[in-house]
């Protein structure tokens, strides 16, 4: 609402309450600001203080005199200047930095306790159990120290990265207002707030400091419930209503969000915010796996190692406590993987700066893989689907419909001006947005409009009639209701202005102007005019040409609106009531009825060019887009058709979920068009039986109003069809379908960008908002599209599988040599007797160093070619680490490693030493007794040390071949070329010079010889491994191979 206020010093007083009969008043619906700001970190709030504050118990008058302000001209440049420079800028101080917290939490979390438990088994091997103590668990017990040390350091290196990356995702996502300076609406970023700005908010904006109310529109709402827990909307009011400043509804605080409506207050202190700066949020997906995969590894590595020490406890003699405890704390330090964590910090990075690359902002990096996960994407229609860009196409009377061009030339005429002029008031005056003067200049289509999409286009079609700043001149509102999702309708109560000089003239009567939805307004009214002005009775026939006349333009995907008025001639309800708005509420809302139809226009929005494209894509990759919509069932219907949403001719209702619930016995099938879905079925075979057979795919439409009547049997078959639009719902209903959905296991992503979407974003899995959407979207999503674009979803998709699969990947390649190749040894070592083939050491330089740039290169793999034509996950049953994780890492991969890596030690020992692997089984304590099959101690120890060095290196070989084998999935290393084109990762072959250099690093080194007990390797055993690393890769390319052909094969169904 606009409102003219004659010019005053900015120490007077001025009265928000409109008086028709002052021609140079005008109000408008605005905030006065006043705070402090919170970056001083000399504010110590408290509840204590805050509930001692009295700014709210001022009067409006005597707040706009205390804070010198005026709500017309606002501050003058050098006033904001003076108060920026004194409270400095509008923003919270940074939590307080516990560095001693984080760094017990790098220390202790995550894989450290383990490699704690490792370290302390060795140092007491070393002493005081070692007698003689030996020098090489000393060495050990450093090199487990320093492992500890860098896992700590990938743990700061990931929260500071992340931190960093989050930084910068802030930095684009600026909260903006509207204030009056100088005297005119511009908008600017909430931190250049300063002590007494006049701030203008509403519906769907982001409370900018603590604000004191200072004029409201009767229906504002404003969501307090990072405050208080309570997901009602609070009722503002300008007066105070409770002496604590923690409970009055007079105060709007920082970072809560305006629901729906206007306001005008200002800005206190800014320190309630500070109070919730921090908020606990729930676990994503991917947390959850990485706990449970650190939980499986935790028990696995100490049952293993208690398992060793009870076999040792069985054969006492043959090694020392000292040595049995260093195995068992080997067997520990080999089942971490070590290039884990600094693994997923990579990739968590690598795929956020990936999208922010394509205008795609994550909030918490671990929400990506969510997307990952996704089944159904519910989506808001008007600015998501569509382009947000309306304009009204068709103008319509009782008797006749005109373009906006041809009623412009029939007002110019005068023919049926009466008719036109109505209309035109109605447009102009029932409008809550309004030109930016900073645009006001340009071509109508040109100008930027402050308000929404909707009134946007009515202003710009009223504008084209005739200028509406004159008209709005001539009338000053007395009350007004804006538009909101619950009620579909917007309400203005004008009057016309009487000039000061003209008191004797008597009031001139009101108008009361309505425009909203057809099928909420029309039973309303009672009248309706024509073409020429002529007024007729609203009777069944006039009701069903007017229906029609909706139906017909709904069916080609407008959203229609009608426009209402009702004239008071003879006696004005309103008179006096000007300075009581709730008594003038309660009589507004008595004569919002016997209203008179002046017309109908149709706006259109068309769909983005990309949408279709976008839901095809999404069905062949599982993925069901559900339009959930507050438009009528015919226009979304339609839009939906245009985007492919519905693409059947049949679209079943509300009557055929009734008759299939009558058809499902005992709930034991589901029918969905024909096709009989298992209700028991998860959620990922139900989409992919749909997708697989989409000639089949079942439609259906269903309206809000239809909710009601809804049981949980009829949610099992809504939830089981293809494609369905929910028409004409409220924000409480999106939030019910989110519900639904996920309690039928569902995994859902919500995309939206108004205030009644944000329920529905905060309960999906993950909401998407847009960057152009409201303020409260954006603070509810998990994800903003900055760019607008909804095909810019598919590319977060995508990315959320590949960080599942490249984790993964990266896993399948750790465990092999990691674990499973370094478990073999120690078991055949005390359980067999034989020479123990592979060190502790050795164990951790695996794990440590020549696996972990190979794991990096993998994180770096781009997605397969088929992996948005797959399924989505099921979290529930699909995990990081499952049974089919353990068969291809230590059932084929492991197994093929650890043999082949026996085999060239046997091979060693008989080449080299003469021990043929019968001579090896069942040496227990003879190999260290000396004079072993006529070799004396110290050849023996020269030739177990590099029997040692051979089996390390055989293992860094193989996993040359794992490294390439485990790329892909289902692909063949030749349709996934690591060498040239899009899926190059010249990464990887780095890895192997890498490698060779560890290797050379510590077994070529005096030092490293002497410390760690290496030796050199002979020449020929750098070449044996290389066939034995292909053939794992063979034998991988030929798992691959049935597994694409034949799917149903056992191989594919126990495929990774």
């Amino acid at each position: 609402m606009e409102i003219q206020i004659v010019d005053e010093p900015a120490n007077a007083t001025a009265t928000p309450t409109a008086n028709c009969n002052s021609p140079a008043l005008r109000l408008e619906r605005k905030l006065t600001v006043e705070y402090r700001t919170l970056s001083q970190n000399k504010l110590n709030s408290n509840a204590d203080e805050l509930s001692s504050l009295k700014f709210h118990l001022d009067t409006v008058n005597q707040t706009l005199a205390k804070f010198g302000t005026s709500p017309i001209q606002g501050l003058e440049d050098p006033a904001v200047k003076r108060r920026r420079e004194r409270d400095g800028p509008n923003t919270l101080s940074s939590p307080p930095n516990r560095i001693f917290l984080k760094i017990f939490e790098w220390l202790f979390s995550g894989f450290c306790p383990l490699l704690w438990i490792a370290s302390i088994c060795v140092w007491i091997s070393w002493k005081p159990l070692g007698k003689p103590s030996n020098p090489q668990y000393l060495a050990l017990g450093i090199a487990i120290f320093i492992v500890i040390a860098l896992q700590a350091s990938f743990s700061a290196w990931q929260e500071w990265t992340t931190s960093r990356v989050m930084a910068s995702i802030t930095s684009m996502l600026p909260t903006e207002t509207m204030v009056i300076r100088n005297g005119e609406l511009v908008k600017i970023v909430a931190g250049e707030l300063v002590q007494g700005d006049i701030v203008r908010v509403r519906g769907g904006d982001k409370v900018p400091a603590d604000l004191r109310l200072i004029e409201v529109t009767c229906d504002l709402r404003f969501d307090r419930s990072m405050l208080t827990g309570e997901s009602d909307a609070i009722v503002a009011t300008v007066n105070y209503t409770d002496e604590n400043y923690l409970e009055t509804r007079n105060i709007a605080v920082m970072g809560t969000h305006i629901t729906q409506a206007l306001a005008l207050a200002f800005t206190v202190m800014g320190r309630i915010a500070r109070m919730t700066a921090s908020k606990k949020t729930e676990r994503t997906l991917l947390q959850i796996e990485i706990t449970r995969f650190v939980t499986i590894v935790a028990i696995l590595s100490l049952l293993i190692g208690v398992t060793l020490i009870i076999i040792w406890a069985s054969f006492p003699n043959f090694l020392l406590i000292s040595d049995a405890l260093v195995n068992s704390a080997g067997v520990i330090v080999a089942f971490v993987p070590e290039g884990l964590p600094i693994c997923l910090t990579l990739t968590l990075t690598l795929i956020a700066k990936r999208m922010q690359n394509q205008n795609v902002l994550v909030k918490n990096l671990t929400t990506v893989e969510t997307l990952g996960s996704v089944n159904v994407i519910c989506s808001d229609k008007t600015g998501t689907l569509t382009c947000n860009r309306m304009s009204v196409v068709n103008a319509g009377f009782l008797d006749a419909v005109f373009t906006p061009d041809a009623l412009r030339q029939q007002c110019a005429s005068g023919k049926g001006f009466t008719a036109a002029q109505r209309l035109y008031e109605t447009a102009a005056l029932c409008n809550s947005a309004s030109f930016d003067p900073a645009t006001i200049g340009l071509p109508i289509d040109e100008r930027s409009i402050i308000g929404d999409a909707t009134d946007s286009s009515i202003l710009r079609f009223a504008e084209n009639i005739c200028p509406v700043s004159q008209l709005c001149g001539e009338y000053c509102k007395l009350f007004e209701v804006p538009f909101n999702s619950k009620n579909k309708w917007m309400l203005s109560l004008r009057q016309k202005v009487v000039a000061s000089n003209s008191v004797s003239l008597p009031q001139p009567p009101p108008l009361l102007l309505v425009k909203g939805a057809p099928d909420v307004l029309l039973p309303r009214c009672s009248t309706v005019q024509d073409s020429s002005g002529q007024i007729h009775p609203l009777n069944t026939e006039n009701i069903e040409r007017l229906q029609g006349l909706q139906h017909q333009w709904s069916g080609l995907g407008q959203r229609v609106l009608i426009l209402c008025r009702r004239e008071f001639p003879d006696t004005n309800p309103f008179a006096g009531l000007e300075d009581d708005q709730a008594e003038l509420e309660r009589v507004v809302f008595i004569h919002n009825c016997n209203l008179c139809v002046v017309g109908l226009v149709s706006i259109e929005d068309p769909p983005r060019k990309e949408i279709p494209h976008v839901v095809d894509t999404c069905r062949r990759a599982g993925i069901r887009v559900f339009m959930v919509t507050g438009d009528f069932a015919l226009t979304a219907t339609a839009i939906a058709r245009q985007c492919h949403i519905i693409t059947n001719d049949k679209v079943d209702t509300i009557e055929d979920v009734h008759a299939g619930l009558l058809k499902c016995a005992q709930n034991t099938f589901v029918s969905a068009a024909n096709n009989m879905l298992q209700l028991d079925e998860d959620s990922s075979s139900l989409v992919s039986a749909i997708t697989r057979h989409e000639d089949k795919v079942s439609s259906l439409v269903l309206s809000g109003s239809e909710f009601s009547s809804l049981q949980n049997e009829h949610w099992d078959i809504i939830c089981a069809y293809g494609e369905i639009v929910f028409a004409r719902t409220t924000p409480e209903q999106k939030l019910r379908i989110v519900q639904e959905l996920r309690r039928r296991e569902f995994y859902v992503a919500v995309t939206g960008d108004g205030v009644n979407d944000s329920p529905a974003l905060r309960a999906a899995h993950i909401g998407v908002a847009m960057g152009g959407g409201s303020e409260v979207a954006k603070e509810a999503a998990d994800m903003v599209l900055l760019d607008n674009n909804f095909a810019s979803i598919i590319v977060a998709i995508e990315n959320g599988r590949l960080v599942f699969e490249n984790l993964k990947k990266v896993l399948i390649y750790l465990m092999p040599a990691g674990s499973f190749s370094e478990l073999i040894p120690m078991l055949l070592n005390m359980l067999l007797g034989v020479p123990l083939p592979l060190s502790v050491i050795f164990m951790i330089i695996i794990c440590m160093f020549t696996d972990v740039w190979a794991s990096i290169s993998l994180m770096y793999e781009s997605s397969e070619s088929d992996i948005m034509l797959r399924a989505p996950r099921n979290p529930k049953r699909e995990h990081l680490v499952d049974l089919k994780f353990f068969g291809q890492a230590f059932g084929f991969i492991g197994i093929l490693e650890a043999v082949s890596a026996h085999i060239i030690f046997f091979v060693f020992m008989y080449w080299h030493g003469g021990f043929t692997p019968g001579d090896l089984f069942l040496a227990f304590n003879k190999w260290t007794l000396g004079d072993f099959h006529g070799k004396d101690q110290a050849t023996l120890n020269l030739l177990l040390r590099t029997g040692q060095s051979i089996y390390f290196l055989t293992l860094v070989i193989l996993q040359w071949g794992n490294m390439f084998a485990t790329r892909t999935r289902r692909l063949s290393v030749f349709q996934q070329n690591p060498l040239w084109g899009p899926t190059r990762n010249l990464r990887l072959l780095a890895a192997i010079p890498f490698t060779l250099g560890v290797v050379f690093l510590f077994c070529y080194v005096g030092w490293f010889n002497r410390i760690f007990g290496t030796a050199h390797i002979p020449l020929p055993f750098f070449f044996i491994p290389i066939p034995f690393a292909l053939f794992i890769l063979c034998m991988d390319e030929l798992r691959k191979l049935v597994v694409r052909t034949c799917p149903s094969s056992i191989v594919a169904r126990i495929a990774w």
